[in-house]
């Protein structure tokens, strides 16, 4: 056969696999051995410092000894080829490609090559250079859309901890659209985990973010993909939204749903985080699957400004001087598990338990209780809201205990209208299950045993109650810190 011959015969081999996704592309053994049979010689290829990559199986590593100052020479660029004598062997060593230090094929046998012999090594050697190249070329890709995943993670989280200036400088000047935005809806995909990175490489830019927005993997809940997107990005752009692809995407798939929140300032990304939740929490009872969030004011807002200041600065007090990441860690984890902390500020679950008993400590509570994790959360919302009339205060009110800033009429209005849909055309049951659930921390099994029922029907009226109530209780969060203080308050008003 001859060379044209053999190559394309080569070809058609690379061709058909390729068609048949057979993997990836053939490496550097799988091309060896096959010059290695229409040579009939043994052949190696050689790496910097002498190292062989891959070899036929009888090639003779001890003739590489002899040949390292030709192999440096090749190398380093000083040669393109070069013919030699080792033993009984007659060697042709040849480099590859131009980036320095090359590869060299070395071919070993028992005659010289012939002129079609050494055309057919030159053919095959740039083959394989070719697709080693295009190995690296993938290899590069797959570490740059890993970097950029990491990066975009990054973002959410200083986004989450309410610095956006954080996340622009961690951008090292490539600062993605969103955070010149001055507010930012957060859309949260529910997804089968599979389908998560299909989807952010498929809207993926060449800078690493989504045109506009960001589309993040969730640390916490593998089945969530969370999307940050410009409020305006809703209005059917021409420049590549992601909000009606989203809500397509629900539309067509059964497994998915939406859910999304109201437009926020840029270091409210926790709060629309939250929202995004409780709307995705009703999303997946309705037929649509799509929820926008309409849920009521926060209590933090409806509260007394000045004795909500004066109450929240006095509870905060004994960890104003906390580290930053001690803060962080508190405030992720009223929104997410431990472990879900710990991944998203990659940190070690020891961390985020060390941090959070020494806050534990400090404040004397209990954060394992959800009414302790209700109170500090409430004392949280309330120092990031604006001071009283601009923080021009002469003589600071005495702090109020929290009973008694809870014992407000705004508060007891927010907490029957927070109760109202679980005492409108439901029964008794469901009321008595949520309650019974708080006292026992959350803990459905507790639950089920202290009220006889089973865990199915706990996590049943748990369910029906996120309906309701418009709140996502299944994963800790907001939705069951409000549920803690519309009980606490709710038991003490008349």
């Amino acid at each position: 056969m001859s060379t044209p011959q053999v190559l394309d015969e080569l070809l058609r081999q690379l061709s058909s696999r390729a068609r048949r996704g057979a993997g990836p592309a053939p490496g550097p053994q799988t091309l060896i051995d096959w010059l290695g049979r229409q040579l009939g010689a043994e052949i190696a290829l050689v790496e910097r410092g002498g190292t062989v990559e891959a070899s036929t199986a009888r090639f003779p590593p001890d003739i590489l000894g002899g040949l390292h100052p030709v192999l440096t020479r090749l190398s380093g660029g000083h040669l393109a080829a070069a013919a030699s004598q080792a033993g009984a062997f007659h060697v042709r060593c040849e480099a590859l490609g131009q980036q320095v230090p090359r590869p060299v094929l070395v071919v070993a046998g028992p005659q010289p090559l012939t002129r079609e012999a050494l055309g057919l090594t030159s053919h095959v050697g740039a083959v394989m250079e070719v697709l080693r190249r295009a190995r690296r070329a993938d290899e590069l890709a797959l570490r740059y859309q890993r970097a950029a995943a990491r990066l975009r993670l990054a973002i959410l989280a200083a986004l989450m901890t309410g610095e956006p200036t954080l996340a622009r400088r961690m951008t090292a000047g490539a600062v993605p659209p969103l955070l010149d935005a001055e507010r930012l809806r957060v859309h949260l995909l529910r997804c089968p985990p599979a389908d998560r990175g299909r989807l952010t490489d498929a809207y993926e830019d060449e800078s690493g973010y989504h045109g506009r927005g960001l589309m993040v993997r969730c640390p916490v809940y593998d089945d969530h993909l969370i999307c940050l997107l410009p409020p305006d990005d809703d209005a059917g752009r021409a420049d590549g939204g992601l909000a009606a692809p989203l809500r397509a995407l629900v539309r067509d798939n059964p497994d998915y749903a939406l859910g999304i929140s109201t437009p926020v300032p840029l270091p409210a990304t926790a709060q629309a985080y939250d929202q995004a939740r409780h709307a995705l929490a009703v999303a997946c009872h309705t037929p649509e699957r799509v929820a926008d969030y309409h849920g009521r004011p926060p209590l933090a807002g409806l509260l007394p400004r000045q004795q909500a200041h004066a109450w929240a600065g006095a509870f905060l007090e004994p960890i104003r001087a906390a580290p930053r990441l001690t803060l962080d860690i508190v405030s992720l984890a009223l929104h997410f598990p431990r472990s879900g902390v710990a991944r998203l500020l990659d940190v070690s679950r020891n961390t985020v338990t060390a941090h959070l008993g020494r806050v534990q400590d400090a404040l004397g509570l209990d954060l394992r209780d959800p009414r302790g994790r209700a109170e500090l959360a409430l004392a949280l919302a309330i120092s990031d809201l604006p001071p009283p009339d601009g923080g021009a205060v002469a003589e600071p009110p005495p702090a109020p205990s929290v009973d008694g800033l809870l014992s407000t009429e705004a508060a007891v209005t927010w907490a029957h209208a927070f109760l109202q849909p679980l005492r409108s055309g439901t029964d008794s049951a469901l009321h008595r299950t949520l309650r019974a659930w708080v006292e026992a921390g959350t803990d459905a099994q507790r639950t089920a045993r202290d009220l006889g029922i089973s865990r199915t029907t706990v996590r049943a009226h748990l369910r029906t109650a996120e309906q309701l109530l418009q709140r996502t209780l299944l994963t800790p969060g907001p939705g069951t810190h409000d549920l803690v203080h519309a009980f606490r308050i709710a038991g003490r008003a008349p």
